[in-house]
């Protein structure tokens, strides 16, 4: 599987849907730390999901909290929802 979706493109999107929380560094290496370590509640992952929805035309079920608990299995998971959808 290529992958088409970075951590990189996560943190905009963390960026502009929940907004940043000033004591959290997501510049830093997030990849495996909790979203709530992060202070991104799962609505917030919900939220981050649906734009990856609207922005890339890919379907992202409401359960996608569930497998995003990290900004790298974010990534992992939305680069299947990818793959599945063929983008």
């Amino acid at each position: 599987m290529s992958q088409k979706f970075t951590i990189n493109d996560l943190r905009e999107l963390m960026r502009s849907s929940a907004g940043v929380d000033d004591g959290v560094d997501i510049d830093g290496d997030i990849a495996d730390l909790e979203f709530e370590e992060l202070g991104y509640d799962s609505l917030a992952v919900l939220e981050m999901a649906s734009q990856v929805q609207r922005t890339y035309s890919v379907p992202m079920p409401d359960e996608c909290t569930e497998y995003m608990t990290t900004p790298r299995l974010a990534v992992d998971y939305i680069n299947e929802q990818f793959e599945k959808a063929g983008v």
